[in-house]
């Protein structure tokens, strides 16, 4: 088998729809991707890192009750990145292509952690993509690598933990700080002594999602802080700290 190639029957799946009825055709989507993942492995990956992105969609689909809101978790092919081979990518590119064949044209946000986020933001180019959450995303090394060009027209946040020892949060500004020469509506949020898995303030920034997936999404206002950052130009609106508490008074 050549390197970073996979069996040809395994196959990227999402999960049952959360919150619009099977049966019904939502107004929007939320795609969860997952984490997880390893720099290079065409194993099957754990499902430990999809269960853990469900209260997260859980929280979303209860969120948007005035709204007909579906959330889908992607379930990967395989648990490696890979080099260019991007796995999940592509993962993320033939989900969107099955929302239009299950619900036909209507927006999406790519909710992304970890590679899930970098897979978020790579495949943001699809025309179904309104927005994308990037939570601690996993990029490379190198400065000025990842892609940008994509997210133009997109509705962008970024957050990440100053803490994190997976991936240098320095290089998610950098991302963030190209992106928004491409698109004004990019924010993004550093969570303080905050580590790679956003552990330690899991309300607020499961509060901080919640907020710009309505706002982008279902059209809704976002909250002051959301607004102000994404108002603001670079550094400020890129590296906006969460508010201890943020979601308790959003307005």
């Amino acid at each position: 088998m050549a390197q970073h190639a996979l069996p040809q029957r395994r196959q990227a799946r999402i999960g049952r729809p959360m919150g619009t009825a099977d049966g019904h055709t939502p107004d929007a989507v939320v795609l969860l991707l997952p984490g997880g993942g390893v720099a290079r492995s065409v194993r099957r990956p754990s499902p430990v890192p999809a269960a853990a992105v469900l209260p997260l969609a859980r929280r979303l689909v209860r969120a948007a009750r005035d709204e007909q809101l579906a959330a889908h978790v992607v379930h990967y092919r395989c648990r490696g990145w890979n080099d260019e081979a991007a796995h999940p990518a592509g993962d993320a590119e033939w989900a969107l292509d099955e929302v239009v064949r299950r619900y036909g044209d209507v927006p999406v946000c790519l909710a992304g952690v970890d590679v899930g986020a970098r897979a978020a933001l790579r495949a943001a180019g699809h025309h179904l993509v309104e927005s994308v959450v990037a939570l601690g995303p996993w990029l490379p090394d190198k400065p000025g690598e990842e892609p940008v060009e994509q997210l133009a027209g997109r509705h962008v946040l970024l957050v990440h933990g100053t803490d994190d020892a997976r991936t240098d949060p320095e290089l998610s500004y950098e991302l963030a700080e190209r992106a928004k020469r491409i698109t004004p509506d990019v924010c993004r949020f550093e969570v303080h002594t905050d580590g790679h898995g956003l552990r330690g303030h899991q309300s607020e920034v499961g509060a901080l999602a919640q907020d710009f997936v309505l706002g982008s999404l279902c059209g809704r206002d976002y909250a002051r802080p959301v607004a102000d950052a994404m108002a603001a130009p670079p550094p400020l609106g890129l590296r906006m700290p969460l508010a201890s508490g943020f979601g308790k008074s959003l307005r």
